[in-house]
């Protein structure tokens, strides 16, 4: 049973909220953070009405350019009022029983950082199995100990101390249609990409190859993605898709683009 509530005797926290175009989402993540000493959301320039529904919820809102997840992150973090942050996409809810938990924890932190389980929904249906059943990220740490890594994508935290674990979750409800998915696969596998040419590592046929095969193995057949059903089957295909196209990418980065004698008029094409 949780104790009651005494907000001198702990370490006060800041919630940090990154978004950008989150207007059907944003209400519901602040809502399960009102636990917080300060909400502060930071906004990549949304266009919807983001805005105008954080600022019913949140102590502080402002806006930032957006670089990639981990930079944005670092530079929230440096604005924070409290040296103990706690970074929930707009996507994220925090439970009751985590938040009750994370109030006790503050009371007397032992441990630098804490990282919590994420239960993640895939087209309504809560995901057990497959790669997505056992995903675990560090989101509670102090400022001056942990820093997020400045990567395009997939950015954690590195922190310089103790690591905890807390029992509560945080309900992630990723990828609300099948669009929504392949539309971010297709920016997370250029930002992989970037991060493996960063990290010299090559792309080839083979490459492309082995890791859209070698991720459907794992996660339909070794992590089990078939208990999970229809969702389970699309899920290790968008996995496959998304390593395919990350080393696709990887060598498209790093071929030498053919001589181009000039402007082709014809050519109207968006490739951002």
């Amino acid at each position: 049973m949780t104790a009651p509530d005494d907000p001198s005797a702990k370490a006060p926290l800041t919630v940090i909220v990154p978004c950008f175009n989150e207007e059907s989402m944003i209400a519901g993540c602040l809502e399960s953070v009102q636990f917080a000493d300060e909400i502060l959301v930071v906004d990549s320039f949304s266009t919807d009405k983001t805005l105008e529904i954080a600022r019913r919820y949140a102590t502080r809102v402002l806006q930032h350019e957006f670089w990639s997840h981990g930079a944005q992150n670092n530079w929230a973090a440096s604005q924070a009022k409290h040296s103990w942050v706690m970074v929930v996409d707009a996507d994220e809810r925090v439970t009751p029983e985590l938040a009750d938990e994370i109030r006790v924890l503050l009371r007397d932190p032992n441990r630098q950082g804490y990282e919590m389980r994420r239960r993640n929904f895939f087209l309504g249906r809560e995901i057990r199995h497959g790669t997505w059943g056992s995903d675990y990220v560090l989101r509670l740490y102090q400022r001056d100990r942990g820093r997020y890594q400045e990567r395009h994508v997939h950015s954690r935290v590195e922190l310089d101390g103790r690591k905890g674990r807390c029992r509560g979750a945080l309900l992630h409800h990723t990828y609300r249609s099948l669009d929504d998915y392949a539309r971010k696969i297709h920016r997370f596998s250029r930002g992989g990409a970037m991060n493996e040419n960063e990290r010299g590592k090559r792309g080839s046929a083979w490459k492309i190859v082995a890791h859209g095969v070698g991720r459907f193995f794992k996660t339909y057949a070794l992590k089990l993605g078939f208990l999970d059903g229809t969702e389970g089957l699309i899920i290790a295909f968008m996995e496959a898709d998304y390593a395919a196209l990350k080393y696709a990418k990887l060598w498209e980065i790093q071929r030498k683009p053919p001589a181009i004698s000039g402007p082709r008029p014809d050519d109207t094409s968006d490739t951002a």
